[in-house]
């Protein structure tokens, strides 16, 4: 299998995502193109200013612009985000043609990674949308309870994420999920610990799921969680808090990594727009998403060779 991108990274203490927006025009392709078989060369040098700053980035692609910038072959399962959910309840999509996600332990690594990056590119792209991600405490989520507790991990993380045989020229690419939340701090503080966990379905404190005899059916872990021919299918989250206090601003930023988008898009059809229908995730009665898109994310290998189509 080609070298992936780096997908399965170690989880980090900071994160920039960034969503970009590829400018009209031959010219403009042809410099996001070139500037693909720099990325690799560039994360390098930046991380070696801090050895042990675990600096990584992450390049992925939307459909439309995989057609624009590179054309047939495409990957097998890349398509435009699709929209789940009735209008007071939505899961849109919005522009987005290039996403990056950097992560490292500081945010001058990433800060200065994500200045490296754009700097070639003025007037080829636009960024759209940047979040700087922190760690909150112990891996918790601004709303207090700790994220991405059932992520696979060693072997299994890849065998979740990484596209195989069903896609040989594409193998060791990733499909990735991005979507922004904005979370309803008052109303939710306003919530009993003990209702907050019957929304989640895990306790608060000890982050133990609840058994499935009080945990009510609307919970976000009952609706998240996916079976196929009697297994669990999981995918790697790597989410992150930020906002601005003295703004009111209050979010999560959702990223999920998988090798099909499938199981993704399957959780936010749960969540959206319910299982069964009706039944939607309680927690989008305190958390509006406002950004959604879907990119793929080629091999490391490919990542190179496609700044020579």
């Amino acid at each position: 299998m080609p070298d992936p991108q780096a997908v399965c990274s170690p989880i980090t203490r900071s994160a920039i995502f960034m969503v970009a927006t590829l400018a009209p025009g031959a010219e403009a392709a042809a410099k996001v193109r070139a500037w693909c078989g720099d990325i690799a060369g560039l994360t390098r040098s930046v991380g070696k200013r801090v050895p042990d700053g675990k600096l990584s980035c992450v390049c992925a692609f939307g459909s439309t612009a995989w057609d624009t910038l590179f054309g047939d072959p495409r990957p097998a399962s890349l398509h435009p985000f699709r929209e789940f959910g009735p209008p007071q309840r939505r899961a849109l999509a919005t522009p987005g043609d290039i996403l990056l996600h950097i992560r490292a332990e500081q945010m001058d690594l990433c800060f200065e990674l994500a200045t490296q990056l754009l700097a070639p590119l003025t007037d080829a792209i636009t960024v759209v949308d940047e979040v700087q991600g922190f760690r909150y405490f112990d891996m918790r989520s601004i709303i207090g309870f700790v994220d991405g507790t059932e992520n696979p991990e060693g072997r299994k993380a890849v065998d979740f994420t990484l596209v195989g045989n069903e896609d040989p020229a594409f193998a060791g690419g990733s499909y990735v999920l991005v979507q922004k939340y904005l979370h309803n701090m008052a109303a939710w503080n306003e919530l009993s610990t003990e209702a907050q966990e019957r929304v989640i379905g895990r306790t608060k404190l000890a982050d133990i799921e609840l058994d499935d005899a009080v945990k009510p059916t609307s919970s976000h872990s009952a609706l998240t969680t996916i079976t196929k021919d009697g297994q669990e299918v999981k995918i790697l989250r790597d989410n992150m808090p930020f906002g601005r206090p003295g703004a009111g601003e209050f979010g999560t930023y959702f990223i999920g990594y998988a090798r099909s988008p499938e199981p993704i898009e399957l959780m936010l059809e749960n969540m959206f727009v319910g299982r069964p229908a009706g039944n939607h995730d309680r927690l989008l009665d305190f958390s509006t998403a406002v950004t959604g898109g879907l990119f793929f994310v080629p091999s490391a290998d490919l990542l190179e060779e496609l700044a020579e189509r």
